[in-house]
């Protein structure tokens, strides 16, 4: 989305649903907490991104050379 100064691979949090769940606002912020733009997406705009803990079991041991 040039028109915003935004393009793929950017960070963004969803802040408020719209029209039901049929999209959403969402903000990119700064690494100050800045928010920088706000804008609404559709859902096959947006990649969930994940964030778990690693449990013991599924760390994988560290391969050295």
């Amino acid at each position: 989305m040039p028109e915003y100064n935004l393009y793929r691979g950017q960070v963004c949090t969803v802040v408020e649903l719209l029209a039901g769940g049929a999209a959403f606002e969402v903000e990119f912020s700064d690494r100050s907490g800045r928010t920088y733009e706000s804008v609404g997406l559709r859902p096959e705009q947006i990649m969930v991104l994940h964030f778990e803990p690693a449990s013991p079991d599924s760390v994988r041991p560290m391969v050295t050379a």
